[in-house]
Parts: C-alpha cells; structure tokens; sequence
C-alpha cells in the first residue's frame, strides 16, 4: 500500500480467529475447515469461534481483546471486521491487539483498499507476516431510533445514495457463493437509484461555519475502494490522520448513473459536481430523513458527525 511503513512484530502467541460461517454467500462456513487447516499447516496456532449473528462479532472481540489473546483474526468481509473493530476498540484494555484478516466475504472493500489478497486462501498466507501497519479509524455518531450511538469504521461511512442502496441490499438474501453473492449489491443499486431523492443537508467541516447544499452523496472515506472495486476515494490513505470527503452534489438520475460508472477508475474526481477535501471532522443535518451506513453496513439515521482516530489500529499485512 502506497505511503504506509510496515513495522516488525514479534509472531502472536495467543491468536483468536472469529470466524462468520455466513460470510460470502455463507461460502465460508463450507470453506472453513480447509482454511483452519492451512493456517495450522503454516504454523499458525490459534483458537476459533463462529458468530451466531448480528453483533456477536463485537462481543467476541471485546472478550478476546479483554482476556489474553493479543492477536485477533478476522474470517469474513466488511461488516465482520467493522464489528471486530468495535469489540477490540470497545474493550476495557489498552488496544494493543493486532488484527488480521482473512478476506472470505462478498466484496472485501476494506481488504483491497490497504493491499490484502482478495480470496481467503491467499489473505491467510499474510497471518503469519511479521509486519503490521498502524492505521487510522473513523468513530461515526448518529440517531438510531431514539438514542445516540457511536461506531467506528475503518474503510468508509456515507450518507445519502449509498446507504440507501445497502438498505435495499439488505432485503434481498442470497446463498450461494460469493460471486453470486454480488447480484443483490446491484440489484439494490439499480432500484435504489430510480426510487433515490437527493438530500438538502447542512454540513459543517472542522468546527467552521454550516454550509446548506442538496446532494446525493457524502462519503467519509478511510479507505480507498467502496463496493465491488470503485474507487470513490482514490487519494485516501489510511495512515494520514485525516479522512477524504467526498461530496457527490445535486445530479439527476442519468448523470448519477454517468459519474458512478467513472469511479471505477477514480475519473469521477473531475466531475465539476463531485468535491474532495481532507477533514478531520465533520458534522450533517437534514430535515429530511438521511441514512447512514458504515463499512457497508446500514446502521441509523443523521444528524450524524464523523471524526478520525490517528494511529488507532494495528493490522497484519
């Protein structure tokens, strides 16, 4: 990864893999066997647990984080090393556990953008490297519900189109794999689109004075890929102490559908429409009802703020 310095670490001796058996289409829970298998071949020694579901990720970590494990393994995509990253970031302890990750879900957004393998097999060839690199974290308040929540995330948050999209994802299931795992990330977007209206919000950056706008968008973004390999952020490092805003402005329907084809290649920069700045802190607020999601996964509703926690999390590359 361009721009981050890996440090040595001594090998883990107590490491606890978490593992999502639903992960990728649920492809995991057949693959796992064999990969356990392939980590204690390369003389990886470690426990496991499977999660039962949403947020247990989390309460693992936070008792793997509390107890004696300094090496936590993350087997899933996105939303499980969100929840991860919670649970250790959340426990009682100083946080000076490593992560790892094995890249087993659907599209492996955080994975990519910090240079780990995208196929299970090969991100588990990394767990036993003795690099790691400190990273940044993002920490998002919002309203869910009645109550205020925080949470951290360490690829990417939006506002707007995008986590409309992973809620219309959300409602359409899938079991078989992986590669057709992906099918409903696009049907969602499709439908997302032509029923999507754009948000006037107001948005203050660094602690300066609210500037009202109508937009489709907003991406607070750690990492640099979003989805299934765009790269909405393509100048984002993860180790700067800042986050990329990424503001998509007032677009119509076929101009929408224009630019969110140019991020593949990160070209949608130059959209006269499209704004990037580097923040430290940033806070929204609508009239209208505006969703949140964080690392792919939707999880309330604004106002919401959003700030970046320098150096926060070490990870095995």
């Amino acid at each position: 990864m361009n721009g981050v310095k890996p440090m040595a670490r001594k090998p883990a001796k107590n490491a606890k893999a978490i593992v999502n058996p639903a992960a990728g289409g649920h492809s995991i829970y057949r693959e796992w066997p064999s990969l356990s298998k392939h980590l204690l071949e390369q003389g990886l020694l470690f426990d496991y647990v499977y999660t039962e579901g949403t947020g247990h990720a989390t309460e693992l970590a936070r008792e793997a984080a509390n107890s004696e494990y300094d090496y936590i393994i993350a087997v899933g995509g996105d939303g499980t090393v969100n929840e991860i990253v919670n649970g250790i970031l959340s426990s009682t302890g100083p946080h000076n556990n490593v992560l790892g990750i094995v890249s087993a879900g659907t599209t492996c957004s955080f994975a990519r953008s910090i240079g780990i393998p995208l196929d299970p097999i090969n991100s588990c060839k990394l767990l036993t490297s003795k690099n790691t690199i400190s990273i940044d974290v993002g920490l998002v308040e919002y309203k869910c519900g009645n109550e205020r929540l925080r949470r951290f995330f360490v690829n990417e948050a939006d506002v707007g189109f995008g986590a409309t999209v992973v809620e219309a994802s959300n409602l359409m299931h899938n079991y078989f794999g992986r590669k057709i795992n992906y099918l409903p990330h696009i049907l969602g977007g499709i439908g997302a689109l032509f029923s999507y209206k754009n948000k006037r919000i107001a948005i203050s950056v660094d602690e300066k004075a609210e500037e009202i706008c109508v937009c489709t968008m907003l991406v607070i973004a750690n990492g640099t890929y979003f989805g299934g390999g765009m790269r909405v952020a393509p100048y984002a490092k993860p180790d700067d102490g800042l986050l990329d805003m990424i503001l998509f402005g007032d677009m119509g329907k076929s101009e929408m559908m224009k630019v969110w084809s140019m991020t593949y290649n990160g070209r949608h920069i130059s959209n006269k429409k499209v704004r990037l700045r580097q923040i430290k802190n940033l806070s929204i607020q609508s009239n209208e009802r505006v969703l949140v999601e964080a690392d792919g996964e939707l999880i309330g509703e604004g106002p919401a703020s959003f700030s970046v926690l320098p150096s926060a999390l070490r990870i095995v590359i």
